[in-house]
C-alpha cells in the first residue's frame, strides 16, 4: 500500500530509528570494537566472539535496511519521486540487497572457515597470541599444510567480500542520512 501523503510522526520515528540502529552499530563494530577487541583478545577469543556476535549483528542490520526500505517506499510512491528521492530508494534497495548477501551467505561463510582453521590451529598449539605479533608461525603453518593454506586463502576471499558488503552498506546508509538530514526543516 504506496500512500501519497505526508508520513506520520511514528513512521518518521521508526525509520530514524533503523536507520541509527544500523549506522550505529556499523561504526561500533567496524571501526572501534573490532580494532580494539583484535589488539587486545588471543586470536582464537577474538574469532570466537565475532563468530557469535556477527550473525546477530549482519542479520539485525539486514533487517534494519529492509524495514528502513519498506518505510520509506510506503510513503514515496513511484509516481512521484524526486530526482533525490529515486537515489535515495536506489540506495536503500542497493544496502538492502548486499546486507541480505553479507547475512546469508558471507558472513556465515567466513565464520565457518574461520573455526575450522582455529581447530586445525589449536592442533598445532597455535591460537592463543594477541594481536598480529606471531604472524610468521601462521605463515609457515600455511607452507606446510595444503589445506590449512586452502582455509587461509578462503577465509581472505570471503572475508575481504564480506568487509566490502560492509563498507558498502556504511555508504550507503550515509548517503541515506545525508538526504534524510537533508529534508529535515528544523531541529
Amino acid at each position: 500500500m504506496v500512500v501519497a501523503t505526508e508520513p506520520p510522526i511514528s513512521a518518521k520515528v521508526l525509520q530514524l530509528v533503523f536507520l541509527s540502529t544500523f549506522w550505529g552499530m556499523q561504526i561500533w563494530v567496524t571501526f572501534i570494537s573490532g580494532l580494539v577487541m583484535g589488539s587486545n583478545l588471543t586470536r582464537h577469543t577474538y574469532g570466537f566472539i565475532q563468530s557469535r556476535l556477527f550473525p546477530y549483528y549482519l542479520h539485525l542490520g539486514s533487517a534494519c535496511a529492509f524495514f528502513n526500505l519498506i518505510i520509506f517506499a510506503m510513503y514515496h510512491p513511484r509516481d512521484n519521486l524526486t530526482e533525490d528521492e529515486t537515489t535515495q530508494l536506489l540506495v536503500l534497495l542497493t544496502c538492502v540487497t548486499v546486507a541480505a548477501l553479507n547475512a546469508q551467505w558471507f558472513g556465515q561463510l567466513t565464520s565457518e572457515i574461520m573455526a575450522d582453521m582455529h581447530l586445525m590451529e589449536q592442533s598445532y598449539g597455535l591460537g592463543q597470541d594477541i594481536g598480529l605479533c606471531s604472524r610468521k608461525v601462521y605463515l609457515r603453518l600455511q607452507d606446510s599444510d595444503p589445506k590449512y593454506k586452502k582455509l587461509t586463502r578462503d577465509l581472505r576471499r570471503y572475508s575481504s567480500i564480506s568487509s566490502l558488503c560492509n563498507l558498502c552498506c556504511i555508504v550507503c546508509n550515509s548517503l541515506n542520512l545525508y538526504y534524510t538530514a537533508s529534508n529535515l526543516s528544523n531541529l
